[in-house]
């Protein structure tokens, strides 16, 4: 049924700075959004994940007395320590009425070489979950690392690094802090954190 199908309802977070592009699979069905912004689900943990490693605060990105994120600070942060976003996916067809990766077939993939002529200074991509990583290692032709782990690889005369994180849906059996500690090691390497 053509009513199945979605068309990415973000443009692309794309700072003309940004050293590290971060890419998930697709957005939830806006029904689950606490805002118009990339990671919108109330229940996914990014935006968490990120308050606890540069600010020790779980709550940092969370409007107070709401339970939504506040879209405005995450630009701004996102902006000043150049990191761009966006997904694998612009077209999909939901198999079913949830959030779920296991029930997203991509229609029309993103064009990510498309994404890397807007982002000259990037040197490193991070995909957040399995389909983002499976959509994106066929595209460009690039070995998997494993959860946790990179893999580094050229793309038009560039040597960029792939960082495979764990997804920060709720859904995947690992704590927050642990999720944590994985993104920091990763975003430290890629010169974003500074301890």
């Amino acid at each position: 049924m053509d009513s199945l199908i979605e068309n990415h309802p973000l443009e692309p977070f794309l700072p003309a700075e940004a050293t590290l592009l971060m890419l998930g699979s697709f957005p939830p069905q806006k029904k689950r959004w606490s805002m118009d912004f990339f990671y919108p689900n109330w229940n996914n943990d990014m935006w968490r994940i990120f308050g606890l490693i540069f600010f020790g605060d779980k709550e940092h990105f969370v409007l107070s007395g709401k339970k939504a994120f506040d879209k405005e600070r995450l630009i701004h942060f996102l902006k000043e320590k150049g990191v761009a976003l966006y997904d694998t996916a612009c077209t999909v067809k939901r198999l079913k009425s949830n959030a779920s990766d296991k029930y997203l077939e991509i229609v029309e993939p993103t064009d990510i070489g498309l994404l890397l002529k807007q982002l000259p200074a990037c040197k490193s991509i991070v995909t957040t979950g399995q389909k983002a990583t499976d959509t994106l290692c066929a595209q460009l032709h690039i070995k998997e690392p494993p959860v946790g782990g990179k893999s580094k690889f050229e793309y038009a005369d560039r040597q960029l690094w792939l960082y495979r994180m764990p997804s920060s849906s709720r859904a995947y059996p690992l704590k927050l802090e642990k999720k944590a500690e994985i993104y920091r090691s990763m975003l430290c390497e890629a010169g974003i954190f500074m301890p």
